[in-house]
């Protein structure tokens, strides 16, 4: 009786063990989340990267252009090149030997953030058409438009490039201390952007125009132009409107011949 009475009562204290109540952590020793990453951080890790190339000869074109848009990630764990003394993520593409002349090829950059109204910034893309010898043909800084779709998938800063010299073999998307130093013109309207994982614009109450900063990394699509980007282009805000004079201004100036007096 005195054995099961001992069991017992090891069985009890084994159980209780077993079952005991975790005290919680003081809020200093829990895990923190990591700050958002910042523009400077950004630049911080760039400028420590350690370049591969320093020519266009040294990269490395073993990928074909896409034959429409493609995402492409710059950022940390892509290659760097140092260009006329600025460090950039790259990429480098063999341009296709079957399309006629001429044709162009379309860009998007996506916002890096949250959104407009926070401290956003962009990829912008300087692009260099090569020849077969890697020595430059052309050479452009992109100019972004703002355009905003329907979803984020076909919203962003626009731009494009045209391909207008046979000897063109190669091509090169970096970004030039020109670039990395401007920003682009982006304009509030109804629905905003977000890089969040709605596939809807955040829909806002306000309005206004912002200047988005360009940074050294982010989302870039890069590939030849289809009929959405080409509406994309043609359709994106570049700048602010200049100011009319007025509906009956234009009028007037249009339609000299007319007795405007009893208007």
């Amino acid at each position: 009786m005195r054995f099961r009475l001992l069991f017992l009562l090891a069985f009890v204290l084994l159980l209780g063990a077993c079952h005991s109540v975790k005290l919680p952590l003081p809020t200093n020793l829990l895990p923190q989340s990591p700050p958002p990453r910042t523009l400077a951080d950004a630049k911080k890790a760039l400028e420590q990267a350690t370049p591969c190339c320093t020519s266009f000869a040294d990269f490395s074109y073993l990928t074909r252009l896409p034959w429409r848009p493609q995402q492409f990630e710059l950022g940390s764990g892509t290659p760097v090149a140092a260009i006329n003394g600025v460090h950039s993520y790259f990429l480098s593409f063999v341009l296709p030997a079957d399309v006629k002349l001429p044709y162009k090829i379309g860009l998007k950059s996506e916002l890096v953030g949250r959104s407009v109204m926070s401290s956003s910034y962009l990829f912008a893309p300087t692009v260099v058409q090569l020849d077969d010898a890697f020595q430059p043909i052309d050479s452009s800084d992109v100019k972004l438009c703002e355009y905003m779709g329907w979803t984020n998938s076909d919203s962003g800063a626009f731009g494009s490039v045209e391909v207008t010299d046979k000897r063109a073999r190669y091509l090169v998307v970096y970004s030039s201390g020109k670039q990395q130093s401007n920003n682009t013109y982006w304009e509030q309207s109804a629905s905003t952007f977000s890089t969040d994982s709605s596939s809807t614009p955040a829909a806002v109450t306000t309005g206004g125009s912002y200047k988005i900063a360009h940074g050294p990394d982010g989302t870039v699509w890069v590939g030849l132009m289809d009929r959405s980007y080409a509406e994309a282009v043609n359709k994106a805000v570049c700048g602010k409107a200049p100011q009319g004079d007025g509906v009956l201004h234009s009028l007037r100036t249009d339609l000299p011949h007319l007795s405007w007096s009893n208007l």
